[in-house]
């Protein structure tokens, strides 16, 4: 069982949208988290309806930061677009993805961001069942 972190800035889209959809796509088989290197308040509105209209409720999630435990807890850790922000660790799978942030974006462009991420986590997941 592979554990996978997800991490953007503020844990408010992309990197929830991922662990949401991961779950999903992993049905159990493995364990999936999420951070940000500068967690907002809360969610992005148009993020938890895009999420919505797929059957998942992210209502009541809240942004996470990243900690250094978090981040050895992993074995493999997907950043996105956090840069340098984000701990390097030994021994650690890392993923770069290039995503846009939802913040601030119209539902329309959240939808496209979110079935973007819906088929990279679903390579990510036959990938790690070999």
């Amino acid at each position: 069982m592979a554990r996978v972190l997800f991490v953007c800035h503020q844990n408010a889209g992309r990197s929830q949208m991922s662990e949401a959809l991961f779950q999903r796509a992993v049905d159990g088989r493995h364990e999936s988290k999420s951070a940000g290197t500068r967690p907002a308040e809360q969610l992005h509105p148009a993020v938890v309806e895009a999420m919505r209209e797929v059957g998942i409720d992210l209502s009541q999630k809240r942004p996470a930061p990243l900690t250094d435990e978090l981040a050895r807890w992993a074995d493999v850790v997907v950043t996105m677009g956090c840069g340098d922000e984000c701990p390097y660790i030994s021994g650690k799978t890392y993923l770069d993805w290039e995503l846009t942030d939802p913040a601030d974006r119209p539902l329309a462009q959240v939808r496209v961001i979110r079935d973007d991420i819906r088929a990279r986590v679903e390579g990510l997941a036959r990938e790690l069942a070999g």
